[in-house]
């Protein structure tokens, strides 16, 4: 995928985006398989105690991963627009500070946690029983949550240069990370410490892989060596500030989900006890998947959008980001449909005892969850873009809103409906979201036409 053979400001957009949107969401699956292949190993080969252990540290590892996404798509767009400016230098250093300044905030996020594991896992809500096993995986996981970081910010910018590269290397970390799975929890027996350890060493590969890439081969984009004057490093700093204001909402989804499971822990504790806590990690194992395909379908535009969006070529913006909302409304309904039918059959890939109490919860929350998948898709698309068009503040307001939703819907659902509700939560919180998001979008054309229909009058007079 050449430069002479691509343009973004030329070649059709139905073209671009198909050539984005394969490796990008294969890549983005099997990025989500590092999360997945943990739960099914962990849950078959240690038991439901130790999977429910693994969900009470997936906030701080959701939080490594937002870090990463923030700082990747926010440098991402910015590259991308001088890139279409003709500043392929200016380009190369923003990629450059964002890698940087993830690892920084990462290393201080690291130093932290695995210095107060105990305080840490008391934040979480981590019950006596469980306590033993969420230090084990804790402690040896989030002593590497830069790689994470890395593994999630450098993907965007290799993309600029070769979306195929890109998937390649998460496949290959994602295979070696599998392989390693089993070794070590089956065969070694070293449980959590094994299932982390396997996790972080499938990671490694596929930074060092990009890495090797955006430092040596990179035909549009490169990791460049940055002046260390004072004055550069205060314009790193800046330059940080601004890529966070970009992609703090991407930040903030993965925040939400952290609150989300963090939240749910401590109603399902309250409700169901252990096995609640258990049931609840399947779907906590999930909903990440989905997000990342929700989100690599409006990553797979990103570089479009941001790149006509520099160049004002407004229609083929717009034109994105339809084909964008069809495409993630597609994987949405496709997603319910599979977990509607093969409820059963997942949930089995984690909690073999088909007669415990977790998989009978399972089985049927997943049922209930998976009915918000469709407005999510929306929800994600709608955010991407606004990210990418460098509108911050409406794409920061709408990902809080969907932090705050399902909130209030752990707050009231399970009061009006009891148990079914609390699945029910979240998608509430969705729907709810989407609403507002439309509202939002109907009033913005309302106020468009005004200016128009003004305008013209204006000239007419």
């Amino acid at each position: 995928m050449s430069k002479q053979k691509i343009d973004l400001g030329k070649t059709s957009v139905g073209l671009l985006f198909i050539r984005q949107l394969f490796p990008t969401v294969l890549g983005m699956i099997f990025s989500a398989l590092f999360i997945i292949t943990d739960g099914v190993f962990v849950g078959r080969g240690i038991g439901s105690e130790a999977l429910a252990a693994v969900n009470i540290s997936a906030p701080l590892y959701i939080f490594a991963t937002g870090i990463g996404l923030m700082f990747g798509m926010g440098g991402a767009i910015i590259a991308s627009i001088f890139l279409a400016q003709g500043k392929k230098k200016m380009a190369n250093v923003i990629s450059t500070q964002s890698i940087l300044c993830s690892s920084f905030i990462l290393l201080i996020f690291t130093i932290l946690t695995i210095s107060w594991p105990e305080k840490s896992l008391a934040v979480l809500g981590c019950p006596t029983e469980l306590y033993d096993l969420a230090a084990e995986y804790l402690i040896w996981y989030t002593a590497f949550s830069v790689i994470l970081g890395l593994l999630n910010s450098l993907p965007f910018f290799v993309r600029l240069n070769n979306p195929r590269y890109a998937m390649w290397c998460i496949i290959v970390g994602t295979a070696i990370n599998i392989i390693l799975d089993y070794i070590f929890i089956f065969i070694f027996k070293w449980g959590l410490f094994g299932a982390a350890i396997a996790t972080v060493i499938g990671e490694l590969i596929a930074v060092i892989a990009l890495l090797i890439y955006l430092i040596n081969w990179g035909p549009r984009i490169r990791l460049i060596r940055l002046k260390t004057s004072i004055r550069d490093i205060l314009y790193a700093v800046k330059n940080g500030v601004y890529m966070m204001k970009l992609g703090v909402s991407a930040f903030l989804s993965e925040v939400t989900i952290s609150v989300m499971f963090l939240t749910g822990n401590y109603v399902f504790k309250h409700y169901l006890g252990t096995s609640g806590v258990a049931s609840f990690s399947i779907i906590c194992y999930l909903f990440p998947i989905i997000f990342m395909v929700f989100n690599a379908t409006i990553q797979s535009g990103q570089p479009i959008i941001s790149y006509n969006y520099g160049r004002k070529l407004y229609p083929r913006v717009r034109k994105t980001l339809r084909i964008a909302l069809l495409t993630a409304m597609g994987f949405g309904l496709c997603f319910v449909l599979i977990s509607l039918i093969f409820n059963e059959e997942i949930v089995t890939l984690f909690i073999a005892n088909t007669s415990s109490k977790a998989w009978q919860y399972a089985v049927k929350g997943l049922q209930l969850f998976a009915l918000d998948y469709l407005f999510f898709s929306i929800n994600i698309v709608i955010i991407g873009y606004f990210m990418s068009i460098e509108n911050p503040k409406r794409a920061t307001l709408f990902t809080i809103l969907r932090g705050l939703m399902p909130l209030l819907g752990f707050l009231i659902m399970p009061k009006l409906f009891g148990v079914p509700g609390i699945w029910l939560a979240v998608g509430t919180g969705e729907i709810v979201t989407t609403l507002i998001i439309l509202l939002f979008l109907y009033k913005d054309r309302q106020l468009r036409n005004r200016k128009r229909l003004s305008i013209s009058s204006h000239k007419k007079a």
